[in-house]
């Protein structure tokens, strides 16, 4: 048996909780052929297969889920570490990542950061546009601001305002519902507006509320928006009566190993106040 190679264990894990080499090369930012090498290398290396290959994926091998537990507490105290490190040198200073859905960035985001930056002298801030959830127990990004229901137990933060939701179609368009697919689905909003719609037809369907905006300005039909995206947009009417007053909590929250850290609780504060600024553009006339 060789040496093991510890940055082989983030591959096979990715693989494990994907259940494919696909599934992990997108959750990784690899290629598909960067993942199968390194799995193979490390059961090689090793001496063991960690994984039945199946014509549907990638299962975990019988008498291996014992590995796999302790690749993931390694993994996680590796990460702890890391989180450690940085709390413990970051200055009030640096890069400050942001993560945050496509509405949210194209809607109101903008606007807050470059308040931010004008606050906050010697910060770099990095905004990322993405509606699946990142990671900031793995550093994925440093403060996210979603909303949602609830925080999961591994982050802090508070609820800086309520995103308010509508109807809207344009003029002469389509008597349809347009819905949601993908990640955007089965987040807060998507399930939020599965209990709206219920067993009513869907027409057609999309991952993302900038793109369902277009798809309804272009007459395909009426959609469940963000106000803040529906609202402003005069291709488009509000269609009100149809569902009742809808609002979903607006989270700014960080990891609770980096809350504290002086630049991204300065960054965080920044933002906080920005969205509070702008929470009656943020909740429409829903509330």
């Amino acid at each position: 048996m060789k040496q093991m190679d510890w940055e082989d264990l983030r591959y096979v894990l990715a693989v494990a909780d994907k259940g494919s080499l696909s599934g992990a090369a997108r959750k990784l930012g690899v290629n598909h052929a960067t993942v199968l090498r390194r799995v193979n290398a490390f059961e090689e290396n090793m001496g063991i297969a960690v994984f039945d290959r199946t014509a549907r994926g990638y299962r975990i091998a019988p008498r291996r889920r014992r590995v796999l537990d302790a690749m993931q507490a390694v993994e996680e105290a590796a990460l702890g570490v890391e989180r450690a490190i940085t709390a413990a040198r970051s200055p009030l200073a640096g890069v400050v990542r942001v993560t945050s859905t496509d509405t949210l960035c194209l809607g109101i985001l903008p606007e807050i950061i470059a308040a931010v930056q004008l606050g906050a002298e010697g910060l770099e801030i990095e905004l990322s546009s993405q509606n699946q959830h990142a990671d900031l127990a793995r550093l994925d990004a440093d403060i996210a601001v979603r909303p949602a229901a609830k925080l999961p137990p591994e982050l802090t933060g508070v609820v800086a305002a309520r995103l308010g939701m509508s109807v809207y179609g344009a003029p002469g368009g389509r008597d349809a519902w347009l819905g949601l697919s993908g990640n955007l689905a089965r987040i807060t909003l998507g399930e939020k507006i599965k209990e709206i719609t219920g067993e009513a037809h869907i027409g057609a369907r999309c991952d993302s509320f900038p793109v369902l905006r277009e798809m309804a300005a272009a007459g395909q039909g009426r959609a469940i928006l963000p106000c803040i995206l529906g609202d402003p947009d005069p291709r488009l009417e509000r269609l009100d009566g149809l569902i009742a007053a809808t609002a979903v909590d607006l989270w700014v929250a960080s990891h609770v190993d980096l809350a504290e850290v002086p630049r991204i609780r300065a960054v965080r504060d920044l933002i906080i106040a920005g969205l509070e600024r702008a929470a009656p553009r943020l909740l429409g006339s829903t509330g």
